[in-house]
């Protein structure tokens, strides 16, 4: 039998043959040099027209959980924009392909998150492909552990809340003019935002204020229509993980410490972003969604 999202199964055994390995790549990482590969859900994510004639921009969408979302947008019948690093261009055209696989129009967007004019050129840009936009994923993110205060240097330190938290500030900013009553907006934020590590001092306040941004804005734009929330992921299996954004002695082990005992798989993240961007969430607003193997969250 095909498994999909909705087959009955035991997730503590499930994805028992992707067992995490001791790896180094550099930043930013791609899935095409991941081992194992990460589940993107592209043989297993079965669309049911939630998402119909809908338009969205995912930011990181080219690897991970900002894949897994696209392709799950994508068959639901949303059309997608991605926006990714130019030298993520080999897995971007990956996902776009399976996207556009669905039928839906497809713009890749390369650029760095850490320049304001990409940032808000790429929500006009977005707009032009896609003739308009009710979607909003911010997603792209950039997380490098150190082991000590003294060992993050000023330019990683702007860099990660240029990327995590400065692009999401310009690109919703220029986002909402052309957001109509019903569209949404997702932030992804982390259970680092709730049980930080001490090797992610930078990575984890980023995550922090991005669930306070969420939720103050989601106050600020009900009024208007326009849904804002986040998805706070747990350990999930995914290019940034290996690429600095663990320690590799971590890697073998990573996501043991969660109830279920294993890391997730981006294709367990999508559905979440879909509910949150379908109607069927028309009354959530302001809620972080945790998918992270049953860690406690507030």
């Amino acid at each position: 039998m095909t498994r999909d999202q909705y087959t009955f199964v035991d997730p503590t055994t499930l994805y028992a043959d992707i067992e995490p390995q001791r790896q180094h790549m550099a930043e930013p990482g791609l899935d095409a040099d991941l081992t194992p590969k990460a589940d993107l859900g592209e043989e297993t994510y079965r669309g049911t027209g939630r998402l119909s004639g809908r338009r969205a921009l995912i930011t990181g969408g080219d690897s991970g959980i900002g894949a897994a979302t696209a392709i799950a947008f994508a068959r639901e019948g949303a059309s997608v924009a991605l926006s990714y690093l130019p030298e993520e261009e080999e897995d971007a055209q990956r996902i776009a392909a399976i996207a556009r696989d669905a039928g839906v129009t497809v713009a890749t967007l390369p650029g760095d998150l850490r320049d304001p004019e990409y940032c808000r050129g790429l929500v006009a840009d977005a707009v032009a492909a896609l003739g308009g936009l009710d979607i909003l994923v911010n997603n792209g993110g950039k997380q490098i552990f150190q082991e000590s205060l003294e060992e993050i240097s000023d330019t990683q330190f702007d860099d990660t809340f240029r990327t995590n938290v400065s692009a999401m500030f310009w690109i919703t900013k220029a986002a909402l003019p052309h957001l109509p009553a019903g569209s949404t907006i997702i932030n992804t934020t982390s259970i680092q935002a709730y049980s930080p590590s001490e090797t992610l001092v930078d990575y984890a306040s980023t995550k922090a204020t991005i669930n306070a941004f969420t939720k103050a804005l989601a106050q600020q734009l009900a009024p208007k229509g326009i849904r804002v929330n986040a998805v706070a992921p747990g350990p999930i299996w995914t290019p940034l993980q290996p690429s600095d954004g663990q320690p590799q002695d971590k890697l073998d082990s990573f996501g043991e410490e969660t109830p279920l005992g294993r890391m997730g798989q981006p294709a367990e993240l999508a559905p979440a972003y879909v509910f949150l961007a379908s109607a069927e969430s028309s009354y959530v607003l302001g809620e972080t969604l945790n998918v992270n193997g049953g860690m406690v969250s507030p």
